[in-house]
């Protein structure tokens, strides 16, 4: 409490000169705000990148080694399917068929079409449907649109809405919702794994992923090691999602744009809290140089001036994070297609990088102040 005094004075010298705070509180707000637009974009791409994983939810999926993504399956052997179901510890295992084909819209235009074909016994990893019947899938040329930000694509079809699929006849017999929106702006089609094979030329193989459901979480690991010895990959719903985010970090321009973006925004913060700063205690000297003559310690003014940085920045993270949280909340009202999500960790991250700049400009500061001397002052 003995320090409330000095804090109280730093306080009244920061807010006094508006011109100077508002430019601080301008920095940092932009800055945050371009940090956490830039990274939340790129959690949104990620989460829309392994949505299938997250819809489907199976708890492991048995893969060919070069898969990099989810909508990009190596089709795999039949007897492959067998056995993963012999293994020691697998409850079931299913197949599933995930590909591409073209509907024909009532004005003669074409879409492409994402097609899920779930395994016929047991239909694992269907959809939570908000209209019509999951049994109907198993009627004649029955398909299941998911209702998400492209189902406009298809004309917003209705139960019993009659379409073609690679010159095949369908019909709408229910329409879905689900967890995550696709990545590839292309409606998604929910069927029989039979149909999806018998409609959408495959090579010999049709088998997808094959979908585990393990007796135990202990048995995950002895199930891995069995079909890395068949030759293939079993990785949980995690490892998925995380060889996706590396595939897409890594291995793409996006993670290297975003991560450029980022350092950019954070380097525009920090230049302008930074010099800001120093110029506002560069005007100021004579008032440091005044407490310092009436018995202010170096530590009081350390302190003093960590403050005022501080106070600034966490202002301006507030604001930014406001800012962003509102236009976010706006574009995902009025853009479907809108993938930005905040989440925990890019709020951290920001929340770092506003504590690095405080740190910095604190010291830019304290190094101007502590060299001042009094005498100094009053003799100018």
């Amino acid at each position: 409490m003995r320090n409330m005094g000095i804090l109280r004075i730093g306080f009244k010298l920061l807010v006094n000169d508006k011109g100077k705070f508002f430019a601080l509180l301008l920095g940092i707000t932009f800055s945050v705000f371009l940090m956490m637009q830039t990274t939340s974009m790129f959690v949104g791409i990620l989460n829309r990148a392994y949505s299938t994983v997250t819809n489907i939810g199976a708890s492991v999926w048995v893969m060919d080694p070069a898969v990099t993504t989810p909508s990009s399956p190596i089709p795999l052997p039949d007897k492959l399917l067998n056995a993963v179901r012999s293994l020691d510890g697998v409850s079931y295992a299913v197949p599933i068929f995930i590909g591409g084909g073209q509907v024909r819209l009532t004005d003669g235009t074409y879409q492409g079409v994402s097609v899920i074909g779930l395994d016929d016994q047991t239909l694992f990893g269907r959809p939570l449907l908000e209209q019509g019947e999951i049994k109907d899938i198993f009627a004649d040329n029955g398909f299941i649109v998911v209702h998400d930000s492209e189902f406009s694509k298809l004309e917003n079809p209705q139960l019993g809405t009659n379409f073609e699929l690679n010159d095949h006849r369908s019909v709408i017999v229910g329409i879905a919702a689900v967890a995550a929106n696709g990545l590839n702006g292309v409606p998604t089609l929910y069927t029989t794994f039979h149909r999806a094979t018998s409609y959408i030329p495959t090579s010999r193989f049709n088998i997808s992923y094959i979908l585990v459901q393990p007796k135990s979480e202990a048995a995950v690991i002895s199930i891995q090691r069995a079909v890395a010895e068949l030759g293939y990959v079993a990785k949980t719903k995690k490892e998925f999602n995380d060889a996706v985010t590396s595939f897409y970090v890594f291995k793409t321009g996006v993670g290297v744009n975003i991560l450029m973006m980022t350092v950019i925004s954070f380097i525009v913060g920090l230049s302008i809290s930074g010099t800001t700063f120093f110029t506002f205690i560069l005007e100021n000297l004579d008032k440091f140089g005044a407490l310092k003559a009436i018995g202010a310690k170096n530590s009081q003014l350390i302190l003093m001036i960590f403050f005022m940085a501080t106070f600034t920045s966490l202002t301006g993270y507030g604001l930014g994070i406001g800012l962003v949280t509102m236009m976010i909340t706006i574009a995902h009202a009025n853009l479907p297609n809108y993938a930005a999500i905040i989440t925990y960790t890019n709020l951290f991250g920001a929340f770092v990088l506003v504590l690095f700049m405080a740190a910095l400009s604190s010291y830019i500061g304290i190094r101007k102040v502590l060299k001042i001397e009094p005498f100094d002052i009053f003799r100018s």
